[in-house]
């Protein structure tokens, strides 16, 4: 969609934007632009790449409602929800982390040294996974108790082993993982279920002042929320992480830290699962390369 086109399409809602709209072409579901109406407001437009996905726009929006009600920082204003465009006020803060869209180089919005990230994410996560689970419910999201949440790694499995392959090291360590009953925890919360730097919003110190892409918003294995921090911060930050999160009344088990690692070594299974839906041979070439398949 070109950008004039973009610039229609915001008008037959209302919405006047100046046409030096700068655009992030990194998102699988939507193309993102950010663009500056006739006012000088700052605006976040998100353009559908596919015709499918009004029940997940609709689905968001509700947890979006859900989670603006017990959350301290700012999540996303939906100004406008429909299957052809989403779009709402550029949030105040920075993600902690932004790829450039030609080299995939990571630029840091923080010192990732800083303890700050640390404590304030801590506080939001106890927030988040607080959020009283049948509430969530009462809107429709998924909802996984600890036996589903377990039981879709193990079908995850043996959906990519049959539809792409995996390499014995993976496939060995994930099913370990499975198969380890301590590993588990015994209840679920509602999580973010994509939380990691880049949806993560910061002031320069490191203080969150948002969190954005809630689309994968349910009712889970709270260790999910934990995971997207290793890739960025490393262990020693996901030990400090979890030590912070228990000290403010998160719930969590004696070896969350343990089986947050295993949840993050299975990425690359994740991913997997989203190339066969899709059915886009970039990501599954992708995927395969991840597996170790390819």
């Amino acid at each position: 969609m070109r950008t004039n086109d973009i610039l229609q399409l915001a008008a037959n809602y209302g919405l006047q934007l100046c046409d030096d709209l700068v655009f992030n072409e990194m998102g699988i579901d939507f193309k993102v632009a950010f663009a500056t109406d006739t006012q000088g407001k700052k605006w976040v437009l998100r353009i559908p790449r596919r015709e499918n996905l009004a029940d997940q726009i609709e689905q968001e929006k509700n947890i979006l409602n859900l989670v603006k009600k017990h959350l301290s920082v700012s999540v996303p204003d939906w100004k406008i929800a429909n299957p052809e465009l989403v779009a709402y006020p550029l949030l105040e803060d920075k993600p902690v982390i932004t790829f450039d869209p030609e080299t995939y180089e990571v630029m840091w919005n923080i010192d990732p040294k800083d303890s700050c990230i640390v404590s304030s994410l801590a506080k939001v996560l106890v927030e988040l996974h607080q959020i009283p689970v049948d509430e969530a419910a009462s809107i429709g999201v998924k909802f996984l108790t600890p036996q589903m949440a377990r039981q879709k790694v193990s079908d995850d499995i043996e959906t990519v082993k049959r539809e792409m392959g995996i390499s014995t090291e993976l496939e060995t360590r994930w099913r370990k993982w499975v198969d380890t009953d301590y590993l588990w925890s015994d209840f679920s919360t509602f999580i973010h279920g994509d939380l990691y730097a880049g949806h993560i919003l910061t002031d320069r110190s490191g203080k969150i002042g948002g969190i954005i892409d809630w689309s994968e918003g349910q009712v889970g294995d709270p260790s999910v929320d934990f995971s997207g921090h290793i890739t960025v911060f490393g262990e020693q930050s996901l030990r400090d992480l979890i030590d912070e999160y228990k000290k403010l009344g998160g719930k969590g088990w004696e070896s969350l830290f343990e089986h947050a690692i295993e949840r993050h070594s299975a990425s690359p299974l994740n991913y997997a699962i989203f190339a066969i839906k899709t059915k886009i041979d970039e990501h599954i070439n992708a995927a395969k390369s991840q597996l170790g398949v390819l």
